[in-house]
């Protein structure tokens, strides 16, 4: 058991009743909500046990994030925490939220994306992920709002992040962030995608069943060439009996 963990074990579980954990008004962008989806349904589809060392993980999107009872929620786009399972009943109070005293630890990483220059993702978050323990923190910045670069990615060094010159692999989550410019659900965009060790990406849903359905055609065309071949083969030993039996040699 980490450190981390045996603090948390040793936290008398406080009343959540009061917390705010969710509030129902609709404040995010069609683009934001298609990114978080695609970066949590990616996970869930592709994210394999052997790239995750065969740790359990929960990835939510939009979902509250606490750190202590008395303080409001953090929302993230994404949160990431490896180690950890999803309760059975999700409705109860103290699993509608990622309580960190409930599950015994923060995540992994979290990701914020910026549609505006009062979201906080460079000051007021980035102060609190970082003296909460988060050990990765990814700012998607497309419209390049706070910065020349669309992507940054900080790694937990004590309490203080340092960002990663290199953000193609996090060792500490298992999983990598790059940008890729592709069509996501009809849509063109330069879009935040996980990678494995080697930057390939971590498959989509639907590019499972797209791979899929290349490969069944594949195999029906393989499958009609040998038929055609064998035809073909079959067609040539008839012509040379034929011809045997022509010279009276069969």
């Amino acid at each position: 058991m980490t450190q981390v963990a045996k603090a948390y074990e040793e936290i008398e579980e406080p009343d959540v009743s009061h917390l705010i954990t969710e509030d129902d008004e609709p404040v995010d962008n069609p683009f934001s909500e298609k990114q978080q989806r695609l970066l949590v349904q990616c996970l869930y589809a592709s994210w394999t046990e052997e790239m995750r060392e065969g740790r359990p993980f929960v990835a939510f999107a939009n979902v509250g994030l606490f750190f202590v009872p008395k303080n409001p929620a953090l929302v993230p786009d994404v949160q990431v925490s490896l180690d950890v399972q999803l309760p059975e009943d999700l409705w109860e109070k103290r699993h509608r939220s990622y309580m960190t005293w409930v599950y015994g630890k923060p995540p992994e990483l979290v990701i914020e994306l910026v549609s505006s220059r009062t979201g906080g993702e460079v000051d007021r978050k980035f102060k609190e992920y970082s003296n909460q323990g988060v050990a990765y923190y990814a700012i998607f910045d497309p419209q390049r709002v706070h910065s020349s670069r669309q992507l940054r990615v900080y790694e937990l060094h004590g309490r203080r992040y340092v960002e990663m010159l290199d953000a193609g692999w996090l060792p500490g989550a298992c999983v990598g962030l790059k940008l890729w410019d592709g069509t996501f659900e009809e849509h063109e965009a330069t879009w935040l995608r996980w990678c494995d060790p080697e930057g390939q990406l971590l498959l989509l849903p639907e590019e499972h069943q797209e791979r899929a359905t290349q490969a069944a055609h594949q195999a029906r065309q393989e499958a009609e060439q040998a038929r055609h071949e064998a035809a073909r083969a079959e067609q040539e030993a008839a012509r040379l009996r034929a011809r045997l039996r022509e010279l009276g040699q069969e």
